[in-house]
């Protein structure tokens, strides 16, 4: 999410990008983000965060996924896949 996005908000575009990361990344609800957001000092209402996810939530969707690169040395690597998420697993044995 690039900073000319973010101008003529109230709060800096790494708190609206932190916060649209929560909400997209963990699910979390939008009063979830607002008191996590609260306990470091940040007041807004789960409302503005709402208009943020609206807002800037496709611009955080549209980007690549990160690479996951394989592992270094010998083992199986194991994938496991779901509709949010993929986890990845290296067993080396014993």
């Amino acid at each position: 999410m690039r900073t000319l996005l973010c101008r003529r908000h109230r709060f800096p575009a790494e708190i609206i990008r932190y916060s649209v990361w929560l909400s997209f990344r963990y699910t979390l609800s939008f009063r979830d983000i607002e008191e996590m957001l609260a306990m470091r000092g940040i007041s807004p209402s789960h409302e503005t965060v709402r208009e943020w996810c609206l807002k800037f939530g496709q611009t955080y969707a549209k980007r690549p996924a990160p690479q996951v690169s394989s592992p270094a040395t010998g083992g199986t690597l194991m994938k496991s896949s779901s509709r949010s998420m993929e986890v990845f697993i290296t067993y080396g044995g014993p």
